[in-house]
């Protein structure tokens, strides 16, 4: 049986700030950053949400997550503070299980804090104006259900919606889709898809969106190497799946070749360069799955 180690100890404690560490120092012009200020205004009004995380050392507890919230509480002269206390004092640990809220995941949290809160009381909790609250509430009006449910857990630039609210459902779709097998999410690429998109697929055809310098003829071709590249990204993902196991098959035999003291000795020594390409190789495969790397030789 696996032994599950956990990274965590369950139970929430509070510790006086006076023997919690700052794990970097906090600079002063860091203080001005609009975020800082924001975790200050929510600490402010509705107090800490999220427990500091922290690793205990020669009497002390080191801050693996939360700085900027422990250098408020310190800044506002607090006592106490909430905190997790980790089991390794490594925050790249903690880092990796972090699950940051998606943009769509923000939009469905402000929904929820206006089914109690005015918008005027949620704008002062987070240090921004009213309007940024609605535009964040207003976020997936006129998206359709199917690009929403590709894109729920991507952290998806807010400047994107209003273009993808342009293209009808079914073009949506496929322009999520593509940010997703693109691993990018920013307003200049759906922009780009737009431009690519055919008049039909349009909600309103609006001319002003495009690019005044294209002539008929050029955003017909673009239209079509758009689709076309629509179509490849779709064919890519039907084979994902297969081509990740083979790769993943490869890369642990050739790991196993690698860990042959007699072979990677002759290939350091008659094929280097080689020996250096194939150890990269599989160090980025161990890496992407969040393995470490053994040494080799």
């Amino acid at each position: 049986m696996k032994v599950v180690r956990f990274a965590f100890r369950p139970e929430v404690v509070r510790i006086r700030l006076q023997d919690l560490v700052l794990s970097k120092e906090m600079p002063s012009r860091a203080r001005k950053h609009p975020k800082y200020r924001q975790i200050a205004a929510s600490l402010a009004s509705v107090g800490m949400i999220e427990p500091l995380v922290v690793f205990p050392t020669e009497g002390k507890y080191r801050v693996l997550d939360g700085n900027k919230r422990l250098d408020i509480y310190i800044q506002q002269k607090a006592e106490y503070a909430d905190c997790i206390l980790a089991t390794a004092d490594e925050a790249y640990n903690y880092n990796r299980r972090v699950n940051y809220l998606s943009t769509i995941g923000e939009h469905q949290m402000i929904l929820r804090a206006l089914r109690h809160n005015t918008a005027e009381t949620i704008a002062g909790a987070l240090a921004v104006d009213v309007a940024t609250i609605q535009r964040k509430r207003n976020l997936l009006d006129g998206i359709c259900s199917e690009a929403i449910e590709v894109l729920k857990d991507r952290r998806v630039s807010p400047k994107a919606f209003p273009v993808l609210r342009k293209m009808k459902p079914v073009r949506q779709l496929a322009a999520a889709q593509m940010m997703v097998a693109s691993n990018k999410y920013s307003e200049k690429l759906a922009l780009a898809l737009l431009a690519g998109t055919s008049d039909e697929m349009l909600v309103n055809l609006q001319r002003s969106t495009r690019s005044k310098t294209l002539t008929n003829d050029q955003r017909a071709r673009l239209v079509a190497e758009t689709d076309s590249l629509l179509q490849n990204t779709k064919a890519v993902e039907a084979s994902y799946g297969e081509d990740a196991l083979t790769l993943s098959v490869c890369c642990r035999y050739m790991q196993k070749l690698l860990d042959n003291k007699t072979l990677s000795s002759y290939l350091q020594a008659k094929h280097a360069s080689v020996l250096a390409e194939l150890q990269s190789i599989v160090g980025s495969f161990r890496e992407e799955l969040g393995e470490a790397t053994p040494p080799v030789g």
